[in-house]
């Protein structure tokens, strides 16, 4: 069951499940809370009056809270439990707190789980004869922090200490105490963020205190050699008794290449990062934490684990600091991972304040799409294949140096290319972002038509002019179009453009599937969100020639990046964002498409291109 809260003096609507905290509520709405340790109950700053609703009185009000403010309504809002509908008075926050823009315009209130607190401890005495350990938690306590740490701690204490006379910097992960450092080391304060996707890896080191990126880069993913897609890894896992192993160790060679690199040009030590946050699909973070994830490739498609995870990176063979922790976000089922959720996370699809309907889809081997508002979301996967990662195409490729990613054919027959690294580059190949150019270009100039037939050489003797005729070829046997001069012959064949239209029908009918169930049409949607590298090259006009995104117009088609690898950036910066994160499963129903007859109804529908006199 769901409660409508109200929130003043913003006068924000929102409705959250029952057991949901005033304070999570609040953070789900993107509205700050004054808070240290992170809605945790220890440090009694989450101050809310509840002036209508049940909130009854819990242990922890008490102690920080008066009689007097009791009896008047004030409560913990990170204790405060939802049982009725409400309305809460938020006090404003005393000071201006650090924030960073991230994501797609997303104003992120800097509340990392690490946190690195300077101590200058008393020294025992004779009158004073306090364990170490139990004066380093006094210290915290006093700071707003119920530590509990482990035996390295411990093990360091003697020593650390006294060789520094009593100073020393506590590093917090959470609560939870998993280092002291001689002296004030707060300026060292890191984070890793990483989007772990099936071809490209993209990591980016994260400065804690002021959420700036130190560094970032990307590789390919090592377990590529073991096949283009998830499918093929987990066939890997099952017909190899090493397979597993193989492919978790593959992941960490990736990741630790990242290191190096990013570790290199930043200047910064392993040992000053102490947490991770990593997102990427189902598939991906089991292979990546060792689990078996066979049963997520056959129906019913059941993942081992969809609920956020916290581990010891070392656990997994991470060097980062030794007791740096590595957390990753839900899943909201087996083929809409982790990834998508940062992806709604940094886009604010499901609690954007204008209540506009917005469509998001994460182009690539499996088309991610979600489509929702703060009032009601639906989440879904269609399997587009790699087409659009340039596999299946005869001259596809990466998008890399000397790939074409943009096309444009003149009224006169000119086929001009836009090449990766510059047009003064030998085309060595088309990337799927040009895969879409092209034949939404040669749809457009009647070298194609709606059915995604090549037009035949007899046709095009009166359609079409004599420099884009000269450019029909048949190679063995199979009708081809040349996109480049001669010497560089890059075609595009018959197969290539069904391939294209295979991928773009299946995302399309996914994208129709949802949009039935929500009873809207095209001209309800506020915008659509092209995700993925592939989203953040492909031009909008193209994708909507070729039916890939629904019928708007081309400016509310927006390329938001690698929407993934901001959500883990934002979750990494902010604890109450990725709390957030931790709870969008409950606020968005995801839709199995696998043996539903209207999505292969739709699907066949979908393969032809839409009207082009749509366009005018």
């Amino acid at each position: 069951m769901k409660y409508e809260i109200r929130f003043l003096p913003s006068d924000l609507l929102t409705n959250a499940p029952e057991g949901t905290t005033i304070f999570n509520a609040a953070n789900w709405m993107g509205l700050a809370i004054d808070s240290t340790c992170g809605g945790r109950g220890t440090c009694g700053k989450c101050k809310v009056r509840v002036v209508s609703g049940v909130a009854p009185i819990r242990e922890a009000d008490r102690k920080f809270i008066s009689e007097a403010d009791l009896a008047d309504g004030w409560r913990l809002s990170c204790r405060a439990v939802l049982h009725s509908d409400c309305v809460v008075e938020i006090p404003r926050l005393m000071g201006n707190p650090k924030a960073a823009l991230l994501g797609y315009g997303h104003h992120v209130i800097l509340n990392p789980n690490v946190a690195k607190v300077y101590l200058e401890l008393t020294e025992p005495n004779l009158d004073d004869q306090v364990s170490d350990l139990q004066r380093v938690h006094n210290a915290l306590a006093q700071e707003g922090y119920d530590a509990h740490s482990n035996p390295s701690v411990w093990r360091a204490l003697p020593k650390l200490l006294r060789a520094n006379d009593f100073r020393a910097t506590a590093v917090m992960v959470g609560d939870e105490l998993i280092a002291l450092e001689p002296g004030n080391t707060r300026e060292k304060n890191y984070g890793f963020a990483v989007d772990l996707g099936t071809t490209t890896v993209v990591g980016a080191i994260i400065n804690l205190n002021s959420g700036a990126v130190e560094a970032v880069k990307s590789e390919l993913n090592r377990q590529a050699a073991f096949g283009a897609d998830v499918i093929s890894r987990v066939s890997h896992t099952m017909m190899e008794p090493d397979g597993l192993s193989e492919l978790q160790a593959r992941s960490i060679q990736t990741l630790d290449d990242l290191l190096d690199q990013l570790t290199a040009s930043s200047g910064i030590a392993r040992e000053n990062i102490y947490e991770a946050v990593i997102v990427g699909n189902a598939t991906m973070l089991h292979l990546l934490m060792g689990i078996d994830p066979e049963p997520i490739s056959v129906a019913p498609f059941i993942p081992a684990i969809t609920q956020p995870v916290t581990l010891r990176a070392a656990d997994i063979g991470l060097r980062l600091h030794p007791e740096a922790r590595l957390a990753t976000l839900p899943h909201l089922g087996a083929y809409v991972g982790a990834d998508i959720v940062a992806g709604i996370l940094a886009t604010d699809l499901t609690r954007n304040k204008d209540g506009q309907l917005r469509l998001l889809i994460d182009v690539g081997t499996n088309g991610e799409i979600v489509l929702g508002s703060v009032h009601g979301t639906l989440a879904t996967a269609a399997p587009a294949g790699p087409a659009f990662e340039g596999a299946q195409i005869k001259h596809g490729m990466r998008a890399s140096d000397g790939a074409i990613e943009g096309i444009q054919i003149t009224a006169e027959g000119q086929v001009i290319l836009q090449i990766i690294g510059g047009n003064h580059l030998k085309p060595i190949g088309i990337a799927g972002s040009g895969l879409v150019d092209a034949v939404a270009e040669m749809y457009r100039a009647g070298v194609v038509d709606a059915s995604g037939r090549l037009i035949q050489v007899e046709d095009a003797r009166a359609k079409l002019p004599d420099a884009l005729r000269e450019r029909l070829l048949t190679i063995d046997g199979v009708r081809a179009f040349r996109l480049s001069d001669p010497a560089s012959n890059i075609v595009l064949t018959q197969q290539d453009i069904r391939a294209l239209q295979f991928a773009k029908g299946s995302i399309a009918a996914g994208v129709a599937v949802l949009m039935q169930q929500m009873n809207v049409t095209a001209k309800d949607l506020h915008q659509v969100l092209l995700a993925g590298s592939f989203g953040s090259y492909i031009n909008p006009a193209s994708a909507r020639t070729i039916g890939l995104v629904p019928w708007v117009a081309v400016e509310q088609i927006v390329a938001v990046g690698n929407s993934a690898g901001e959500g883990a950036k934002i979750a990494l910066l902010s604890f109450r964002e990725r709390e957030a994160a931790n709870r969008i499963p409950e606020f968005i129903e995801y839709v199995e498409l696998s043996g539903r007859a209207e999505f292969n109804d739709i699907f066949m529908e979908t393969l032809a291109f839409p009207p082009l006199d749509a366009e005018s």
